[in-house]
């Protein structure tokens, strides 16, 4: 832990010193000036520890003032320094070459265009608040012969990485379970990271989870958060949600599909899938759900669709190059190499900074049906 806090106070810590050294640019050539930024670089760089230190010590409410403005600054720090960035990187470029020989003018210096690109960053963060508040309904078909007779189309709805916790709470989550209403799911499944924190005043959450009761249920399967918020205290809490959760199991669903759950990586008791699947084998459809996008050698061939989530397609634009180097099957629908299929969700909710940009957040709904479905047929 002490590793990680020195690694995340350095690195945010610089980017924080990049993105303040133009607005330095800004403001008034006065002596104070200096010790204001720097006393303001310092909050800012330690709000989101300060946050998670009052949360974990049952401080909600102090947690929450940290938090709104903390994480709303480390959207805009994100977001001002690839923009100064590539800023800086065009201006050196006119600088060495020929080419946009106008780049090198001195006015790009002025106050004006920094003022500018402030303005464009003030947007950017505007509109990724409203992207994150946008839920997209994501539609998938799965074509089986493994539906047991008389059933022809199995509807699951997919819910992954919501981070319910000190910035996620009961209005965003009203607006995600209205989507999930608006599909009519036959079944439910959540792929980890339900839970970011400390939920003790979790109870309106819990009402509002369990009122969506699919007629076959409601699955779910732990995140890395998950782990890191208690794993005992996040699984009660999924439990009192009415979501049956899979830790290295399978289930048979009424005879119509095998659902297999494991732990997230980031447990010390994760299973291996690859054993639990092979003793799962048969005609029936089996579903797996597991957190990360990624597949063991091992799994390969025996299930018909993975879904999970994680990765959240970078949630701000362009994080989702970097995450994409870790998990290339990040976002959509993946055809294996043995058989099967992939699905990962760029995630339901936001971690961290409040905004998405180009990473809309998603309910899925994935239609598994028979080769000989109709439109107008029914579970």
């Amino acid at each position: 832990m002490v590793r990680f806090l020195a690694v995340f106070i350095t690195v945010y810590g610089l980017l924080n010193v990049y993105v303040l050294s133009k607005v330095r640019f800004l403001l008034p050539d006065r002596p104070a000036t200096p010790f204001l930024l720097l006393f303001f670089l310092a909050l800012m760089v330690l709000a989101p520890i300060g946050a998670r230190l009052s949360e974990s010590h049952g401080h909600l409410t102090l947690a929450r003032l940290i938090a709104y403005p903390g994480y709303s600054w480390m959207g805009l720090v994100f977001l001002a320094f690839w923009l100064f960035l590539l800023a800086d990187m065009v201006t050196l470029l006119a600088k060495w070459t020929q080419v946009a020989p106008f780049l090198r003018n001195p006015v790009l210096k002025s106050r004006e265009a920094t003022g500018f690109l402030f303005v464009v960053v003030a947007v950017l963060f505007l509109h990724g608040l409203l992207e994150a508040r946008s839920i997209r309904t994501e539609r998938v078909t799965v074509v089986t012969e493994k539906l047991p007779p008389g059933v022809s189309r199995l509807r699951i709805v997919q819910i992954s990485d919501v981070h319910l916790g000190i910035m996620v709470g009961e209005r965003r989550l009203e607006n995600i379970l209205q989507a999930v209403e608006r599909a009519e799911p036959d079944l439910m499944v959540l792929t980890g990271d339900m839970v970011d924190g400390n939920l003790a005043d979790g109870e309106g959450l819990i009402r509002q989870l369990s009122g969506i009761q699919p007629p076959l249920g409601k699955f779910a399967v732990t995140g890395n958060h998950e782990h890191y918020a208690g794993i005992e205290q996040s699984v009660a809490f999924l439990r009192k949600c009415g979501f049956r959760v899979l830790r290295g199991e399978g289930v048979n669903v009424e005879g119509i599909i095998t659902i297999v759950g494991v732990d997230d990586a980031a447990g010390q008791g994760a299973s291996d899938e690859s054993d639990l699947l092979a003793s799962l084998q048969g005609r029936r459809f089996v579903l797996l759900l597991k957190h990360r996008p990624q597949v063991a050698d091992g799994s390969r061939g025996r299930f018909d669709l993975q879904l999970s989530g994680h990765a959240h397609r970078g949630q701000i634009f362009p994080f989702r190059f970097f995450t994409g180097i870790r998990y290339p099957m990040q976002d959509g629908l993946h055809q294996l190499e043995g058989g099967g299929k992939l699905y990962a969700s760029r995630g339901t909710g936001t971690w961290g900074p409040p905004i998405r940009l180009l990473s809309p957040p998603e309910v899925t709904v994935i239609d598994v049906i028979s080769p000989d479905y109709t439109p107008n047929e029914n579970l």
